[in-house]
C-alpha cells in the first residue's frame, strides 16, 4: 500500500521508488523535503483543478527537479535545470521509459523556473511549476488548506527554508553565472553572490558585432 499525505497517494512503483532512492542519496534533507513537497503541492493543484496527469512522471519531475543544484553539476557550465533534466531523462531511459514519456520530465524540469509559460503546456510540466512555485514563491498558499497544508510540512518539514532554499540556489548557480541570464535565478545571485553583475539584454543588443 503507498504512503498516502493529505491524501495524495506517493508513487510505490519500482521506477519511483529507484527515483526516491537516487535523490534521497545525491541530496540533503532540505532538498529531498522540497522535492517531496512539489509532487504533493503539485498534485494537490491538479486534484482542485481535476487535471488530470500521470503521478509517476510529475514524481519524477518533482524529485529531480533541483538535483542540478548539488555539487557534481557545479561545474558543468550548464543552467541548472538542463543538469537535472538531463540526469532525470538518463535515469528514465536506463529504465526503459519511452521517449515520449521521458520528453515530459525533461521539459517539466527545464521549465520550472520560467514564469506563466509552464501553465499552458502539458500537465505534467504544469503542475511540476504549480508545485515549485507553491513551496518557493507561496503562490496558491490560500487554495490549499489549512489541514492539508500541515499534513504535507509534518511529513516534510521546512525549518528556515526560505533562507536555506535561497542558499541553495547560490551555492548551485554562483560557480557558472552566465547561465542565469534570463532567467529568475539571476535575482539569487545580485543578492548573494559579491561582484556578480547582471547582464542587461538590451546592452547585448546593442553592444553585439552587428554594425548598425
Amino acid at each position: 500500500m503507498s504512503t498516502r499525505i493529505a491524501d495524495i497517494a506517493i508513487p510505490d512503483s519500482k521506477l519511483a521508488k529507484e527515483a526516491t532512492e537516487l535523490v534521497r542519496d545525491a541530496t540533503d534533507d532540505l532538498l529531498y523535503d522540497h522535492s517531496r513537497r512539489v509532487y504533493l503541492w503539485g498534485a494537490l493543484h491538479g486534484r482542485r483543478l481535476d487535471i488530470e496527469h500521470d503521478p509517476e512522471l510529475l514524481y519524477i519531475a518533482a524529485m529531480f527537479h533541483d538535483i542540478g543544484l548539488t555539487a557534481p553539476h557545479r561545474a558543468s557550465g550548464r543552467r541548472f535545470e538542463i543538469d537535472g533534466a538531463d540526469e532525470a531523462r538518463a535515469f528514465l531511459a536506463s529504465h526503459g521509459i519511452a521517449d515520449d514519456r521521458s520528453r515530459l520530465v525533461w521539459e517539466a524540469i527545464a521549465l520550472h523556473t520560467t514564469p506563466e509559460i509552464p501553465n499552458h503546456m502539458h500537465p505534467v510540466i504544469a503542475l511540476t511549476t504549480a508545485g515549485v512555485e507553491m513551496d518557493v514563491l507561496g503562490i496558491g498558499y490560500h487554495a490549499v488548506s489549512d489541514e492539508e497544508r500541515a499534513a504535507v510540512v509534518a511529513a516534510h518539514p521546512r525549518p528556515d527554508f526560505k533562507r536555506r532554499i535561497l542558499q541553495a540556489f547560490t551555492d548551485g548557480i554562483a560557480g557558472k553565472p552566465a547561465t542565469t541570464f534570463g532567467n529568475i535565478k539571476a535575482d539569487v545571485l545580485d543578492r548573494f553572490s559579491p561582484g556578480y553583475v547582471r547582464p542587461n539584454f538590451v546592452g547585448i543588443v546593442e553592444g553585439s558585432d552587428w554594425p548598425e
